[in-house]
């Protein structure tokens, strides 16, 4: 298994010239083959392989127009061609949108293999430099002098931090049995709520910063474009959204890495976040959950863990099911956070009666069940059941309740 350690770097003003005019290189290969391999596909409606763009980076490395090329690594380089082919796969599998062109002011990167770096005894040295790069390592359970990396990642952000990645392989964890299954029902005024109960109430990052970000955002407007104030305004626009993302990470980590370590068998719904956001009212609350991030997250710490993690079919009605004895209903309005069964007259939190029949639906997948249950088999009918997509239980907080 594969995993990656991200630290803070500081490079000295040396090693950050070699990196900018890395950072530089490898965007301009980027967008220059991207366009290159655009016009060719619309012009000759050719697709272009890796080996193609290989061969031209070759050519253009020793042309004299881009002969500055040769100056820097060629590792970042070749690796960015493969990101970008890799980006095309995805692109063509229907699994992203298409590559689009790398902009100066946004994060770049650099991907060092183990031919362009050397890590002797916690020291590392990029190729090109003759100083080891500094760094900060917080992983206390982890030996940086035995660390034995295959990849390096150097990045900076928007606000001029510097990070180093190391991605590692390591040996499969044995798993741990808890004994224990839970389902879990996303929300936003709360973020989840739990089969046995619990709820976890959704920080709300983005709109605790949103007064001061749109202070910052103000200033950066009024400043003169290539000035620099604007230089340090945009910086600290930066700053901010860097807190946020920060805070937001760290909250989906340590909720993660509870449910992981409490259950065996972890049972979410499959939540159309991508439709979602396209609501005007809700879409700055859903992105600033993180509920895409948080079911990542869950992915590979369960396979990491050896946890079973069942995806449950977002067309099954775990809101409107009653989790006693089955009765489903036929209308249940937005609003109605508390209701009485009609069949065994048991009073249900809305919430918590979704979550365990989550568990319960992912405990029928987990048998092999997968038609009973969790509604894989279910067929759409109706003109107004594909609205069904987005979130019930979001449009809540929309109506007050």
């Amino acid at each position: 298994m594969r995993t990656a350690y991200k630290c803070r770097a500081y490079p000295t003003s040396e090693q950050a010239a070699v990196l900018t005019r890395t950072f530089g290189c490898v965007r301009l290969v980027w967008n220059k083959t991207l366009d290159e391999r655009t016009r060719r596909y619309r012009n000759e409606n050719t697709s272009t392989s890796y080996r193609d763009t290989s061969a031209t980076l070759t050519r253009w490395r020793r042309g004299e127009e881009l002969a500055f090329l040769s100056e820097v690594s060629c590792v970042p380089l070749q690796q960015t061609l493969r990101h970008q082919h890799t980006a095309f796969q995805n692109f063509f599998s229907g699994r992203a949108r298409h590559p689009r062109f790398k902009s100066r002011m946004s994060r770049q990167t650099a991907h060092y293999t183990r031919s362009a770096f050397r890590m002797r005894d916690g020291s590392l040295t990029l190729a090109k430099t003759s100083t080891p790069l500094r760094f900060t390592w917080s992983f206390d359970d982890v030996d940086v002098q035995e660390l034995d990396p295959t990849t390096v990642t150097i990045s900076r952000e928007p606000d001029g931090r510097w990070y180093v990645s190391f991605a590692v392989d390591v040996a499969d964890a044995l798993p741990q049995p808890a004994g224990h299954a839970i389902g879990v029902d996303l929300g936003l005024k709360d973020f989840l709520v739990t089969s046995d109960g619990v709820r976890i109430v959704n920080p709300g990052h983005l709109a605790r910063k949103a007064r001061n970000l749109a202070r910052y955002q103000r200033r950066l407007a009024r400043c003169h474009r290539g000035s620099s104030n604007r230089h340090k305004a945009k910086a600290k626009v930066a700053r901010a959204h860097r807190k946020v993302r920060n805070a937001r990470q760290d909250f989906l980590h340590r909720t993660s890495t509870v449910l992981v370590r409490s259950a065996d068998v972890i049972a979410i719904e499959d939540l159309n976040v991508a439709g979602m956001v396209r609501n005007r009212n809700l879409a700055r609350a859903i992105s600033d959950a993180g509920w895409g991030e948080f079911r990542r997250q869950l992915e590979y710490k369960c396979e990491r863990a050896g946890r079973t993690l069942v995806v449950i079919d977002r067309w099954y009605p775990s809101s409107k099911t009653c989790s006693t004895c089955g009765h489903l209903f036929a209308a249940l309005k937005l609003s109605t956070r508390h209701w009485t069964c009609p069949g065994c007259r048991t009073r249900h939190d809305r919430d918590v009666n979704a979550a365990k029949n989550i568990l319960a639906a992912g405990r029928a997948v987990a048998r092999g069940n997968s038609g009973d249950a969790c509604g894989a088999d279910v067929r759409r009918q109706g003109a107004t059941l594909p609205q069904s997509a987005v979130k019930q239980e979001a449009r809540a907080v929309r109506l007050g309740s």
